[in-house]
């Protein structure tokens, strides 16, 4: 089969299941009484806990105000209002106090805060979400408020971290996880829009601490390195995470495209991309294991092993995107490899959506839909950056 005709075969299966996905979670998250999205539905969608987890809710306020301002199937009001009503959710209620910078975790369903994570994620999905608002609403508040979320978080990881809660103990082993400047690094982009200035030099920075782990002499991502960039000694320093690995690829794979650093881009590929995919796919059952010791010990995770939705939905993206840029026929046929196997085991045919969490032999462990780690984010964002590659390169051809 040509590569034209497998390329357009794939951008319509893509897209087909981006429709699926984005009903699923319109038809049954939709919180019409106190705003927001529920996130811990079963298989068909049946709502199992109210609670609401804020970095879902930003995540769910991004797809769909992402989706009605790229996607001219999506541009429908019923789409806008709802992420409107999210972001409305999130102002009111995603602080856990008057003036404080800090957000949430979890929350109530009428939005009473009840969980604190000290970590700077809930505030960086939030920010993702409530910029992505603004531009498809046309109406700066939200982007503004973004803002103020990132200068926070920017605080806390370069300066000082005491608002986040995490007392220094003595025996601590200083370190900075890769999600640190990963996540950093896409707020970056996405409230800069790939502009120089202040927010240029915050992509270089995270660049720099992400190349940081790619540690014994480019054959391997860690997860953990010390905050001068050296590998830690422990299992700590051995972990190693494909799916974080791939998704911080693609991630300096478009830095590096704004940038024209065709050198940066050959160590995504290769560094980010390549090596943490053929070094985490089960060579006995298929798919990505969750953690891995560099060192090939058991890693000390009790679901190591798991087959997990997000590492396969972001090695898709980051092939398909990959390929774009270089033309390697060997990295359209790692696009295949994982989304052939993404399709056949977490996509349900039955109620749309896909299953998240799969033993370590692609059946699957967990029947829901979402929960406080799954919700509408990654397989969109996967199937609709998908499709948009997609559709370049059928242009190009």
């Amino acid at each position: 089969m040509e590569v034209r005709a497998v390329l357009a075969a794939w951008r319509e299966r893509l897209g087909r299941e981006l429709d699926a996905a984005i009903d699923f979670w319109t038809r049954h998250s939709h919180d019409l009484e106190h705003g927001g999205f529920f996130s811990c539905l079963g298989r068909d969608g049946a709502l199992y806990d109210d609670v609401k987890y804020v970095w879902l809710q930003g995540r769910q306020v991004w797809v769909y105000a992402r989706l009605y301002r790229t996607v001219p199937r999506f541009h429908r009001p019923d789409l806008l209002e709802a992420a409107r009503a999210g972001g409305e959710f999130l102002l009111r209620c995603a602080r856990v106090g008057p003036g404080s910078p800090k957000v949430a975790f979890a929350l109530t369903r009428d939005g009473r805060p009840a969980k604190v994570q000290r970590t700077i994620y809930s505030e960086c999905f939030c920010a993702l979400g409530l910029d992505e608002l603004g531009r498809a609403a046309g109406e700066p508040r939200y982007r503004r408020e973004a803002q103020a979320l990132l200068e926070a978080v920017v605080r806390w990881v370069r300066e000082d971290p005491t608002e986040l809660g995490c007392p220094v103990l003595a025996g601590t082993t200083p370190h900075e996880p890769l999600a640190v400047p990963m996540m950093l690094l896409c707020v970056a982009e996405q409230l800069g829009d790939g502009a120089k200035g202040q927010l240029g030099e915050l992509e270089a920075w995270c660049t720099r601490r992400l190349l940081s782990h790619l540690q014994r002499d480019g054959s391997a991502v860690l997860e953990n390195v010390s905050p001068d960039g050296m590998e830690l000694p422990g299992c700590l320093g051995r972990q190693q995470n494909p799916g974080h690995a791939i998704e911080a690829g693609w991630f300096l794979l478009r830095y590096a495209q704004r940038q024209g650093d065709l050198a940066l881009a050959a160590r995504a590929i290769e560094g980010f991309m390549v090596q943490p995919f053929r070094a985490g796919w089960d060579p006995e059952h298929g798919g990505l294991f969750s953690f891995q010791d560099v060192e090939g010990l058991c890693p000390p995770q009790l679901e190591w092993s798991m087959k997990l939705w997000w590492p396969h939905a972001e090695a898709m993206v980051a092939f398909l995107m990959a390929y774009a840029h270089s033309r390697q026929p060997s990295l359209l046929h790692l696009f295949l490899q994982v989304a052939e196997y993404t399709f056949q085991r977490f996509r349900d045919p039955e109620h749309g959506e896909w299953f998240g969490y799969l033993a370590r032999d692609g059946s699957v462990a967990l029947t829901i839909k979402g929960g406080p780690f799954k919700g509408c984010f990654h397989v969109p964002r996967a199937l609709y950056l998908c499709e948009e590659i997609l559709e370049r390169l059928l242009q190009e051809l």
